[in-house]
């Protein structure tokens, strides 16, 4: 049996049921909250100030693995913020550790992707720092667009449609993949029909949490959520040997 350690914002009501729901048997999900209900630079900032401490109680667990399973809070200070966030993850838990950001940025380079479209749920300020993260990774952003919600248990509220019809929408000819950011708007269950519609991968920040997760402990591939879960195994291996 594996364990994945999980943090996620206090309002988020998606990510952990949508997390859940894609493990393969075997792995099971322990969650710990920070405190976070607007999502702007300021409120993003506050949210990892308890990060230490809900990472040692994670730990108490017996964890295999913690994610930070919040995209913006690992971006927020650009490039190589993730990393430190890491850090400090790690040295709080004594557990592996990584962001859904780190995540994000592997998986678009696991596919080799060198030009996306960018689709979020969040403002137009929030949406500028995500465009700048993955450009500052050495990734052209063709096109971000977001949905200009601020208030996180209204992103919650979401249906999945609206994942798929910014996706659409965003989508460029010379695009490689389509990027979906943010983990509390449902991307999951339209994973699958964007790719077949678009006949481009698809990399969604809830999904690539799963697969950074997974694949540091050497899990199965999974299906039904898009081609990166299908794809876990391969990229376990690669983790393993590097």
């Amino acid at each position: 049996m594996s364990r994945i350690g999980l943090l996620v914002p206090s309002s988020n009501t998606t990510v952990e049921v949508e997390f859940y729901r894609a493990l393969p048997p075997g792995v099971t999900l322990h969650t710990a909250r920070l405190y976070l209900t607007q999502i702007t630079p300021e409120a993003i900032l506050g949210m990892v100030r308890d990060m230490e401490a809900q990472a040692r109680l994670l730990a108490s667990a017996d964890v295999d693995v913690i994610v930070l399973g919040a995209t913006a809070p690992s971006f927020l200070k650009g490039l190589g913020y993730d990393r430190e966030l890491i850090g400090r993850l790690e040295a709080a838990s004594g557990k592996r550790a990584t962001t859904t950001s780190t995540a994000l940025i592997e998986a678009i380079r696991h596919f080799g992707a060198r030009r996306v479209a960018l689709g979020s749920a969040y403002d137009e300020k929030v949406n500028a720092i995500a465009r700048s993260f993955i450009e500052a990774s050495g990734v052209t952003v063709l096109d971000a667009q977001g949905l200009g919600y601020v208030d996180n248990l209204k992103v919650g509220r979401l249906a999945a449609d609206t994942a798929y019809e910014l996706a659409r929408k965003v989508d460029r000819p010379d695009a490689d993949a389509i990027v979906l950011a943010c983990t509390n708007w449902r991307t999951m269950d339209v994973l699958d029909r964007i790719e077949r519609d678009t006949g481009k991968p698809v990399v969604s920040t809830t999904q690539a949490s799963v697969w950074a997760a997974l694949r540091m402990i050497g899990a199965p591939d999974v299906t039904g959520y898009g081609r990166l879960l299908r794809e876990v195994a391969a990229a376990g291996r690669q983790v393993q040997t590097a």
